[in-house]
């Protein structure tokens, strides 16, 4: 597995967010029964940047907390039967799956952190397993989808130790 990170904000994040990273991936994979080795492209950035890129992306001249683009367009969530070994999917130097992309504003980290009365590891943490649901095709549009976006969440980070 493959995370690769980059940092554009002069503000710090203060945590080992390198680690929880591949610590949230990785159970998130084994959960949802990912059989690819994987890459995903992290931006840590602030509300300035982040509110630049939902203005693209989602019209949206609003700073948020995550946004995701994933890269493979699974009709189920974690249907692995979509990328069929297609090339596009893949590094073809490592032959790692290509998930996608998240950025996340550490501005909202740490605001929402205090606003939920938990750690920032925990906010961070919730916020990039959220984008690793999103990149593997589970959406939260209906209350449904929410509801089981919500469940997913809640069980990796349980498992993982890092609650409120």
């Amino acid at each position: 597995m493959t995370i690769q990170i980059e940092y554009e904000t002069e503000r710090k994040l203060e945590i080992p967010y390198e680690k929880l990273a591949e610590k949230v991936a990785s159970h998130i994979l084994e959960l949802e029964e990912c059989p690819y080795e994987i890459s995903v492209n992290l931006v840590i950035t602030d509300n300035e940047e982040i509110r630049k890129v939902n203005a693209e992306f989602r019209l949206i001249d609003a700073p948020t907390d995550v946004l995701s683009f994933p890269m493979i367009p699974f009709e189920k969530p974690a249907d692995y039967s979509v990328i069929d070994e297609k090339d596009e999917y893949f590094d073809l130097d490592t032959d790692e799956l290509l998930l996608g992309d998240v950025m996340i504003s550490v501005d909202r980290v740490y605001s929402q952190a205090q606003e939920y009365g938990h750690s920032i590891e925990r906010e961070f943490s919730f916020l990039f397993a959220h984008s690793m649901l999103h990149l593997l095709g589970y959406d939260h549009m209906t209350p449904e989808e929410a509801a089981v976006m919500e469940k997913k969440q809640a069980k990796a980070l349980d498992d993982l130790g890092i609650t409120r």
